[in-house]
């Protein structure tokens, strides 16, 4: 039976892609940092390894058919040596990246140039691949848990639309492509079923917690001075910044991949927040 290694196995999305493959009666192991912590499923085998560091993922390559691979951050130092151990190993990779990292040559944000880099380290690297070009995440507003919780968000931008995703249909997306044929050398832009504008989000949010939260519009230069210190990169955060602004004035992309490729409506925010719910409360 083909063996399927999952990346970022304890994740929000790993961990989904672990559960559906288990479900499905396939051969899966977890590359996680803490195999006693990482409560996956019974048939899952769970190898300790980190991305951070290549020359701990090489074992856990070894009878691996497909990996996985969802990268925890933005070097792309690591990236060169583990996409490497997987050529070695595997004979296909699923790449969860960003919108048009490889198409966008206006975009020079660090995220955008990460995804372009392994994106090309993977192309070169004679697997078979499949890149999951993603959306927002529906699952990073949990940020404003705290805030919801006292009834105002206070943020920059909140006119801004995203087509935000469910982590579920990321995975669900990414478990397709693995378990089925015809998806080498493709590159799927994956979104959620509908825009929504940041303010919306929050107004959804309180609606099913059940309280009223509004939208309170934070300058983008006060929202810069608290992210600072949190993420220690100014690049990085005026590039964040820049984006979040960019969404104001041109929308994020909203596509049918998900239905065409699943069979099904891709699933909505306010579902994702019904699902949620008790993270806000």
């Amino acid at each position: 039976m083909e063996k399927i290694l999952v990346t970022g196995a304890t994740g929000n999305v790993g961990r989904h892609v672990v559960t559906q493959l288990a479900e499905a009666g396939l051969d899966v192991r977890a590359l996680v940092r803490d195999p006693e912590r990482a409560r996956l499923p019974e048939r899952v085998e769970a190898v300790r390894g980190d991305l951070m560091a290549p020359e701990t993922v090489e074992p856990a390559l070894r009878g691996v058919d497909s990996v996985f691979l969802l990268w925890p951050g933005y070097p792309t130092g690591p990236a060169a040596g583990v996409v490497a151990a997987a050529a070695r190993h595997a004979r296909r990779i699923v790449y969860v990246s960003a919108y048009d990292p490889a198409e966008d040559a206006t975009d020079d944000t660090p995220p955008t140039l990460f995804h372009h880099e392994v994106e090309r380290l993977i192309r070169h690297s004679g697997l078979s691949w499949t890149f999951l070009r993603v959306s927002g995440f529906a699952a990073n507003t949990l940020g404003w848990a705290d805030q919801v919780r006292k009834g105002v968000v206070r943020w920059p931008f909140g006119d801004a639309a995203r087509a935000l995703i469910h982590e579920r249909d990321i995975a669900a997306v990414a478990v397709h492509t693995l378990t089925s044929a015809g998806h080498g050398g493709a590159t799927y832009k994956i979104s959620g079923p509908a825009l929504l504008t940041q303010a919306e989000q929050v107004r959804l949010i309180g609606e099913v917690v059940g309280r009223e939260v509004r939208w309170e519009e934070q300058p983008a230069e006060e929202a810069r001075a608290a992210l600072l210190p949190l993420w220690g990169d100014a690049g990085f955060v005026d590039a964040a910044l820049r984006g979040w602004a960019s969404f104001v004035t041109r929308p994020e992309e909203v596509t049918d991949t998900v239905e065409k490729l699943l069979g099904r409506p891709a699933l909505t925010f306010r579902q994702w927040a019904e699902e949620h719910a008790d993270d806000f409360r």
